[in-house]
């Protein structure tokens, strides 16, 4: 547990944290895949909240909305880092193949009071979004916008996934 404390804290990029996303789900679950891609993008915030990020099914991207991001840097900075992990943590068991929203929550907050522990803030997010970000709403099951907005990928996400220049 200390170990992952320790390296959250220090990361300094979203990659950094997919990294250690995906070294707690193998420790976890023994389970992981390679070759996906981050996308950011303006999913924007509306009236019920907004979407932190999705997964397509059947594709390699994760794309997290970046409205959410920069929210969070202004308004709680402190909470970036473990928003960012619980938001890849959750798409990243979906793209494992977890579909059922409800079993994806579930594991989700299983994995990081594992790895965290119950009171870090991490499995609070998990446990109970609302409670720090009451304005944010988790997506309805085949939730997809009518036209997909722009998308921004990150460059060098899953870059312990390759080990050639692309």
């Amino acid at each position: 547990m200390e170990e992952f404390l320790a390296e959250l804290e220090s990361s300094g990029s979203l990659s950094d944290v997919f990294e250690l996303v995906k070294e707690a789900v193998r420790k976890t679950t023994g389970r992981s895949r390679a070759g996906l891609m981050l996308g950011l993008s303006e999913l924007g915030v509306g009236s019920h909240g907004f979407i932190g990020a999705f997964y397509p099914l059947d594709s390699n991207i994760i794309v997290v909305n970046r409205t959410m991001l920069d929210r969070i840097v202004k308004k709680k900075p402190e909470l970036y880092k473990p928003y960012v992990f619980h938001v890849l943590l959750h798409e990243y068991l979906h793209s494992l193949g977890l579909v059922d929203e409800g079993l994806t929550r579930r594991r989700t907050y299983e994995i990081s009071r594992q790895i965290f522990g119950e009171k870090h803030e991490v499995t609070g997010l998990a446990a109970d979004m609302g409670s720090f970000l009451p304005e944010l709403i988790y997506p309805e099951y085949g939730w997809m916008p009518q036209e997909f907005p722009p998308v921004e990928l990150v460059r060098d996400f899953a870059r312990s996934d390759t080990t050639y220049i692309a």
